[in-house]
């Protein structure tokens, strides 16, 4: 996994656990998580797509 893919990772599960952990949030706290839970989380996965290094050999026997 890349850096990039690992700090997305990080930012997806401590948002997360802050929305598990805190059940007397606001409604509009509540939804700021959620919404930044999931754009971490697309975040992780374009980052896991792109960091795939695709390994070929280059003389074609």
């Amino acid at each position: 996994m890349s850096r990039s893919a690992i700090l997305l990772l990080i930012v997806t599960l401590s948002s997360l656990a802050a929305l598990w952990l805190s059940p007397g949030l606001e409604e509009v706290g509540a939804l700021l998580l959620k919404v930044a839970s999931i754009v971490f989380g697309l975040g992780f996965l374009v980052a896991l797509m792109a960091g795939r290094r695709i390994k070929f050999d280059p003389v074609l026997r």
